[in-house]
């Protein structure tokens, strides 16, 4: 079998011939090769070089950074803007929305040691800036850009299946982008009527996304806010960001199509709720000890239906870990299948910078002999 095909065996409940075997090794590739990334451009054009490594290591692609297979529309009473600046600390991007309610901003920095974009400016930190953004993000419209889709999923070819990813929901924009952990906590505990008017306005309108993508060749569908249940907890994720989840599993499922989800921090309490609304696998599954569970406690949690799809910690990618170190987080994981073959091998998220490369191909030799 390809990767290809085992991966979709796994999700139609099959068992394949052994586990998959899928890295996001974007982070890492740019990384060690130099590649300049932009926030602010997404690519359009199939990747290539990182194709053709993934390809080179025998790893499976199935997550595309910095890409969107759909185009999103404001309304003419709002205007959104990027801008790039060099500042005394480098080079920094500034978002910007302008809107009737008024105009909020976030900006993030590069940092060259981690090789990613800090947030050096939070947008959104009082009531006022929450109704600009929720204004904001309840109107945009969403148009399919699928060519895109079939060249990325023609170029990956039998190595892989290409996620089609939604983006951010309420949470993750708020969280992650433009009010961060501090602000969004303190919004929904002080004003929580218009907290909660605000996250059903922007995720009432990004159900729209979901139809549009529903419409997609894709198979999976990409969800996820970088979850981790120190930050959303289970009480928390059920009060404001659960009615989103049901209902985009909801109709994914319906739609003929599969849902995952990406939860790259703690998943204690959140990989039973996710598998209660429904949804079809969690994507960057991180054990101990970076994350809170072994890989047998995440799936006494997940139950024998949910797909575990990571495994590997990001510790274990680089020293002081040594390659004995490394081997035992992944036959930890691969012992799961013995449990249901409701897995795949990947990463705790991406492949860190300065991951030692040899330990890609090492991974691959341990899944090989991971068979059924």
């Amino acid at each position: 079998m390809t990767e290809r095909e085992r991966l979709l065996a796994v999700y139609r409940g099959e068992t394949p011939d052994r586990v998959p075997f899928f890295l996001d090794l974007s982070h890492w590739f740019y990384h060690k090769h130099h590649v300049p990334f932009d926030l602010s451009v997404p690519l359009r054009e199939p990747d290539w070089p990182l194709l053709n490594y993934h390809r080179q290591v025998g790893a499976g692609f199935y997550c595309p950074n910095l890409i969107s297979f759909y185009d999103v529309a404001f309304p003419e009473d709002v205007r959104a803007s990027v801008r790039k600046d060099e500042t005394e600390f480098g080079p920094e991007l500034t978002w910007r929305l302008e809107t009737p309610l008024g105009a909020i901003e976030r900006k993030r920095r590069w940092e060259e040691e981690s090789y990613s974009w800090s947030i050096s400016q939070w947008g959104v930190t009082g009531v006022e800036d929450l109704r600009v953004l929720a204004y904001a993000l309840s109107r945009t419209r969403f148009q399919p850009a699928f060519d895109r889709y079939r060249q990325w999923s023609e170029a990956a070819g039998d190595l892989g299946v290409l996620y089609l990813p939604l983006g951010y929901t309420a949470l993750g924009h708020l969280l992650s982008y433009w009010a961060g952990v501090e602000h969004t906590i303190f919004l929904a505990a002080d004003h929580p009527a218009e907290f909660g008017a605000a996250v059903e306005a922007i995720n009432a309108n990004l159900l729209d996304a979901i139809d549009v993508l529903c419409q997609s060749p894709a198979e999976v569908i990409f969800l996820g806010d970088n979850f981790s249940s120190d930050i959303q907890s289970p009480p928390f994720f059920r009060r404001w960001s659960a009615p989103f989840y049901r209902e985009a599993a909801r109709r994914i499922r319906a739609a003929g199509k599969f849902s995952s989800v990406h939860v790259d921090g703690r998943v204690g309490g959140l990989l039973r709720a996710f598998a209660e609304l429904g949804v079809d696998c969690i994507d960057a599954v991180t054990p101990a000890p970076m994350g809170d569970l072994t890989p047998s406690q995440c799936r006494d949690e997940a139950g024998p239906h949910l797909i575990l799809s990571g495994g590997v910690p990001p510790s274990a990618w680089i020293e002081p870990a040594t390659d004995d170190d490394f081997r035992a987080a992944v036959r930890a994981w691969l012992e799961l299948r013995r449990r249901s073959p409701r897995l795949i091998a990947a990463a705790g998220d991406q492949v860190p910078p300065y991951a030692l490369e040899h330990r890609i191909h090492l991974m691959r030799e341990l899944v090989e002999q991971a068979t059924y």
